[in-house]
């Protein structure tokens, strides 16, 4: 299938062969009919690209101070590598789009193949001819409703919240200050709700419009204050509609002057926001910023995996706005049609984003991009090259692209002849088609069975979100492939019992490695020499900083939370260093009263080796991000060791001091792979499926000691 796609890096833009995605259990395939272009927002989008290195920094100064961060924390080539890395993202373009469902996931009612659906999202609703779409991010459409009309559901939804933000009460006079797209629409909902409006925008053309659309006044910006005063009998709007985009703060300003005694101003578009003090202080005036689509927004539970709010609580969300906006075009109060002003062919789209880079001198509005009807959902692989592969090479599927794959795992594999990447899979064409070009792999795809059951690929990379890895590990094994798997190996503690069955018990004997990597670290493997077979105490101090509850990580069906998802790096290191088994382990943590992040975030755990070592994993969310991440110290017969961040190492023995220090970080990737190679070559695992087992297990006992509060035998 073709999508349309943007380099970030480069502002390039293109429309690109890519795999169609999967259907997943929460969501439906839809064959795209037709899709918006947003005039405002993917114009912003594609300008932003199409900057240099210098103007992206310029326009997010805050992104710039976390890389200056970064940098005196790991050094500065770690971060410029994956802060380009970074820029490399592709970007799907597109969030509003009419399609036909050509697949229904299994936890999906009230839809059949066939249906016709108005779809919103950015990252699900693309300008694609094939896209999958999460329950709660489609809406059935009714016959009476053309697809043309019903491809704005995405920006009539911001609209309509926009609108709902306000709260016009049946007379109230509003000014609307931008008449573009959402400004247009903006004025139509107001006046469906009985309110008399005033619209202003730059464009003769847009107020010309705005009239038509049902505005009962319009004038030049230059004109809004006298045209507001005697719009309003003198008293001044009752609120403001801020629907402009620019960097400019003037639309507030002159929000804050129109406004009555007490009034509202709602902002809705990108625009400066430099709150000018005296007219919002003088008149107690409301103001509120409006957020995109309406509730669920920027919720993975809610956007992902389709947990809606009860309707008691929240009567409108994302899906009920656009369930909203649909049943006012039915009903003919608001007339997207009107707003249109080019309809292009999707083969054309390029000539759509000429238009708004004004290589086209021509007006636009509203821009419609119509799709074939001959668009398949064919998710058959995509070949990249045709370069031949030698069974008795390490041959890597890889399944799963996201940052830390990109920036780390990638370049790392690159740098091993040993490695020869075959095939990528990711569950969306364009991670996949980025991906796989920029790397040389062989073929890219959306589906894992094409990875795990191709009979060219040896080895397979499990890089995905966590509750992913337990049941690829499985499948992968049973297939007889050496398995990577970046860590946790399963959040799941009696999936975990299948995989040590599985794989002691497999016909097919092969290698199995989790991503711990920081045993492999230089300064580490020093410190582990260094101990030899001595009674050690660790301390061990994790400074992780913050995830917020919303993330993926902590989700405990997705991520299973940062006990299981990260502290098994640390358990891992600890037994390294140790040289022996966990016998057991004890886990308290810090109650904290505003449960703005787990308590589990914040833990001290003990843990005993059948050798007598002692390690103490101090991990801690709360802290300054400024203090390095991790610290080492341990204590054996006349050594004493510290190392910070795995950038310095200072070595305490007998009478003397060794310092080892590092102009950039080295966690051991390089060195875990170069491992995990010669263990495919000799048969013999870099770690014991021992030790991989006795993390997990260590992990899922950390939990059951801090619910509790008792030691745990391991």
């Amino acid at each position: 299938m073709k999508q349309l796609i943007q380099s970030y890096k480069t502002g390039e833009l293109g429309l690109f062969d890519v795999p169609a995605p999967v259907c997943g259990d929460n969501g439906v395939v839809i064959r795209t009919r037709s899709s918006l272009v947003s005039a405002g927002t993917e114009k912003m989008i594609v300008d932003l690209a199409k900057k240099s290195l210098i103007g992206k920094a310029q326009a997010r100064p805050d992104l710039v101070k976390q890389v200056i961060t970064k940098m005196k924390q790991e050094g500065i080539k770690n971060t410029l590598e994956k802060v380009f890395t970074k820029l490399d993202t592709p970007i799907p373009l597109g969030y509003s789009c009419v399609g036909e469902v050509l697949e229904v996931g299994k936890n999906i009612t009230g839809v059949t193949v066939g249906d016709r659906v108005a779809c919103g999202g950015a990252g699900y609703a693309n300008h694609s001819e094939i896209n999958y779409v999460p329950k709660n991010l489609f809406v059935k459409i009714p016959d009476s409703v053309s697809d043309e009309d019903a491809s704005f559901v995405t920006v009539g939804a911001i609209a309509l919240q926009g609108v709902r933000q306000t709260a016009p009460t049946i007379g109230e006079r509003v000014a609307v200050i931008g008449l573009g797209l959402l400004g247009q629409l903006t004025v139509q909902l107001l006046k469906a709700n009985g309110c008399k409006v005033i619209g202003t925008d730059f464009d003769p053309r847009k107020l010309e419009l705005a009239k038509e659309m049902g505005a009962d006044a319009v004038c030049a910006p230059e004109d809004i204050i006298a045209a507001t005063k005697n719009f309003s009998d003198g008293r001044g709007v009752d609120a403001v509609i801020i629907t402009a985009s620019t960097s400019s703060n003037q639309p507030v300003a002159d929000a804050g002057e129109i406004c009555r005694q007490k009034g509202r101003v709602v902002i809705v578009g990108l625009v400066g926001m430099d709150i000018p003090r005296e007219h919002y202080y003088k008149k107690e005036l409301e103001l509120k910023l409006s957020m995109a689509y309406g509730p669920g927004r920027y919720d993975a539970q809610y956007e992902e995996q389709g947990i809606d709010y009860p309707i008691a609580h929240v009567r409108w969300t994302e899906q009920r706005n656009f369930e909203a906006f649909i049943a006012l075009i039915e009903e003919g109060k608001v007339t997207p049609q009107k707003l249109l002003t080019h309809r292009i062919a999707f083969e054309q789209a390029l000539e759509a984003y000429d238009l708004l880079e004004g290589k086209i001198k021509e007006y636009y509005l509203g821009i419609v991009l119509k799709y074939r009807e001959s668009s398949s959902g064919s998710r058959k692989p995509i070949a990249v090259n045709n370069r031949s592969t030698n069974v008795n090479q390490i041959n890597v599927g890889l399944i799963g692209a996201g940052n830390f794959t990109k920036g780390v795992i990638l370049p790392t594999l690159n740098k091993i002849s040993a490695y020869h990447l075959t095939g990528v899979c990711t569950a969306t064409g364009v991670s996949a088609h980025s991906t796989g070009k920029k790397h040389n792999f062989k073929f890219i795809t959306t589906d894992a069975d094409d990875l795990i059951q191709h009979n060219e690929i040896n080895t397979v990379l499990i890089t995905t979100r966590h509750n992913d890895h337990g049941e690829k590990v499985i499948r992968a094994i049973k297939e007889g492939k050496h398995v990577f798997v970046e860590k946790p190996l399963t959040i799941d503690e009696s999936e975990l019992e299948v995989i040590r069955v599985k794989y002691t018990k497999a016909e097919k004997p092969a290698i199995l490695q989790v991503g711990y990597n920081r045993r492999f670290a230089p300064l580490v493997q020093k410190m582990r020499g260094i101990i030899g077979k001595h009674q050690a105490s660790i301390n061990y101090r994790v400074n992780a900083g913050v995830i917020p509850m919303n993330s993926w990580i902590q989700d405990p069906v997705v991520g299973g939370g940062r006990i299981l998802g990260e502290l098994c790096h640390f358990v891992d290191t600890c037994m390294f260093l140790a040289n022996s088994k966990p016998t057991s382990v004890f886990a308290t943590a810090i109650k904290k009263a505003d449960q703005s992040i787990p308590d589990e975030d914040n833990v001290n755990v003990i843990i005993t080796f059948e050798n007598g070592s002692i390690a103490t994993i101090t991990y801690v969310a709360f802290g300054n991000r400024e203090l390095p991440k991790e610290f080492i110290e341990v204590f054996a017969p006349e050594i004493a060791m510290q190392m910070d961040n795995f950038r310095e190492l200072t070595v305490y023995q007998g009478t003397s001091k060794d310092r080892t220090k590092s102009s950039n970080q080295d966690k051991g990737f390089e060195a875990e792979f170069e491992a995990f190679a010669a263990a495919i070559k000799s048969g013999n695992p870099a770690i014991s499926f021992e030790d991989l087992y006795a993390v997990s297990k260590v992990t899922f006992k950390v939990l059951e000691s801090l619910r509790n509060g008792e030691v745990v035998k391991i």
